[in-house]
């Protein structure tokens, strides 16, 4: 489970980060990151990281789509001690993602958020 105040609600804020943000596709998936750049005051504690999930119809019925939702918001829970503090991440789940396993949506996150973090796989 993702903790509450690591759950990205707001429409502002998934539109910030799909608008804003820098995005890297997969087959089963699409990866948008934005990266807060306003400066915090020293002792403030900073925003923390926030993941919000997107899976249309088109990836399955409600069965499906659950189910992928609950393995990404599993792996994006994992990694969030990787990104930047405060930023944004949308996940938006491609059809093909219904049928995949979980290894092969954590290996499509993982080659996605490498390449949004300038990091070499």
């Amino acid at each position: 489970m993702l903790p509450t105040e690591h759950r990205l609600r707001r429409r502002e804020d998934f539109a910030t980060a799909v608008r804003r943000g820098r995005k890297a596709g997969r087959p089963l998936l699409v990866v948008h990151l934005f990266r807060r750049t306003d400066p915090h005051e020293p002792g403030e504690v900073p925003p923390p990281t926030r993941a919000g999930f997107v899976v249309s119809k088109a990836v399955g019925g409600a069965t499906v789509r659950n189910l992928v939702k609950r393995r990404l918001r599993h792996l994006i829970r994992d990694r969030l001690a990787s990104l930047p503090t405060g930023s944004l991440v949308v996940v938006r789940a491609l059809p093909g993602a219904g049928t995949a396993d979980h290894a092969e949506l954590a290996r499509d996150l993982d080659t996605a958020l490498q390449r949004l973090l300038g990091r070499a796989p």
